[in-house]
């Protein structure tokens, strides 16, 4: 027989948990698995619809692969941005010698990881565009081709 305080217990223990995952979706804080099934969305959009179409819905702030500080950048394999769910300004500009923060060349290890291995992960610090605070991330890219790469990231921090 279940004891009344065991069953209190578990009350408290099954509503905490309820409310700590509520608040979890609530803050926009993403898992890897949510970076991993966009990017793998829109490789199949782009694959199904072509490049500019694809490229111009990751590029659309409030369209389907954008949700909160998690959004999608399509990185060229010379280092040129073709699309930017984040920022804009960023689209067209060769960044292979962009640095992170404690001088990473984040956008060569993004490249570097991709044409290694299709499904790849790289870790690197960058704003997050919600909070607008520097925190890690780690960023998870499949390729649309061997000269591009769809990438999604999420902020551990």
């Amino acid at each position: 027989m279940i004891s009344k305080e065991f069953k209190k217990v578990a009350v408290f223990v099954a509503t905490a948990a309820i409310a700590l995952s509520g608040a979890r979706a609530w803050a926009g804080q993403h898992t890897t698995q949510d970076a991993v099934a966009m990017v793998k969305k829109a490789v199949a959009f782009i694959k199904a619809n072509g490049k500019e179409k694809g490229y111009a819905a990751i590029d659309d702030p409030n369209g389907q692969f954008r949700d909160g500080s998690l959004y999608l950048m399509v990185q060229g394999a010379d280092g040129t941005v073709l699309a930017h769910g984040a920022n804009e300004k960023l689209i067209g500009k060769k960044m292979m010698n962009a640095r992170d923060v404690d001088g990473k060349f984040f956008v060569r290890d993004i490249i570097e990881a991709a044409k290694a291995k299709n499904g790849s992960w790289t870790e690197y610090k960058f704003t997050n565009p919600e909070t607008k605070k520097v925190a890690p991330k780690d960023m998870y890219c499949e390729h649309v081709d061997d000269s591009a790469f769809v990438c999604g990231g999420v902020f551990k921090g």
